[in-house]
């Protein structure tokens, strides 16, 4: 009973991290019909820069996770005023320029730092383990979940709450008639994509303290498993993101343990077979 247990949370710490990649890829296909394969390169800088803050910039854990996601979000909003808002309504040069960024950041870190990963500092308080009905859990796992759910309830709250979520989810449907309206509806995606980079990485700067260490290709591997989570909960849809995530996660970690090592990348592939066939348009298909 204390391995299911400790798979469990493991797995469902695991998906958290890939719902917070996801969360922020979800919203800026959803919402702005980008599919931005240079996702997992803001994941790739939240991660280094606040690996750098933590391990040479002298600052403490939480201050370098905010330093992370201030670097992530300001990468993401440079992203999206750069390169992508020119090519708006042009998808195939969206999907070339994106995979191009995607390649070369993980390269300049690498120039950087060089491609041996690099030990994450972790504080006292979240390096410990958590008895949980018997099994030795660590407290870092529960951190992602925790992570994970404020910016679920974030999210909503913004889509559903706030005059900026509005106008995008108005400019999603038609972007001419609420620019008559006087509405710039250029900053309401570039808000989108900030968030979008934030999640991100807040996710690469986690991704470091549930592995315990950062690499320059850490955010080309997790983008994989979050295109599935997104396909798989709904293009737009974080709430169905969030489920995605974390039965991603779970499949993952049992099928590891339980069979053959690294099968748990094959079931989840085969997850996403068998759901796409039973509901081709994922578990919801809306912005919610």
């Amino acid at each position: 009973m204390d391995t299911v247990i400790l798979l469990m949370c493991t797995g469902l710490g695991l998906g958290a991290l890939y719902f917070l990649i996801a969360s922020g890829l979800s919203l800026i296909f959803g919402l702005m019909d980008v599919l931005n394969f240079a996702h997992g390169a803001l994941l790739s800088v939240g991660a280094y820069a606040a690996w750098w803050a933590a391990a040479e910039g002298g600052m403490g854990f939480y201050t370098a996770m905010v330093f992370g996601t201030g670097v992530g979000t300001l990468a993401a909003v440079l992203l999206e005023l750069v390169l992508i808002r020119p090519l708006y309504g042009r998808p195939r040069d969206q999907i070339l320029a994106t995979v191009g960024v995607g390649l070369a950041v993980p390269a300049l870190l690498m120039g950087i730092w060089g491609a041996d990963a690099r030990p994450f500092p972790q504080p006292s308080g979240l390096a410990g383990t958590v008895h949980v009905l018997g099994a030795v859990v660590p407290v870092n796992r529960f951190v992602l979940m925790a992570a994970a759910a404020l910016v679920l309830l974030a999210l909503r709250l913004f889509l559903s709450r706030t005059r900026y979520g509005l106008i995008v989810r108005a400019g999603v449907e038609d972007r001419a008639m609420v620019t008559a309206l006087g509405i710039d509806v250029r900053r309401a995606f570039t808000l989108v994509f900030a968030i979008g980079g934030a999640a991100a990485a807040l996710g690469g700067a986690l991704a470091g303290l549930y592995f315990g260490s950062v690499t320059p290709g850490q955010g080309t591997g997790l983008l994989i498993f979050a295109f599935v989570v997104v396909v798989m909960g709904g293009m737009g849809s974080v709430t169905g993101a969030a489920v995605a995530a974390a039965a991603v996660g779970l499949v993952q970690q049992f099928a590891n343990y339980y069979t053959a090592a690294g099968l748990g990348d094959l079931s989840v592939v085969v997850l996403l077979a068998v759901l796409l066939l039973v509901r081709p348009g994922g578990l919801t298909g809306r912005l919610a």
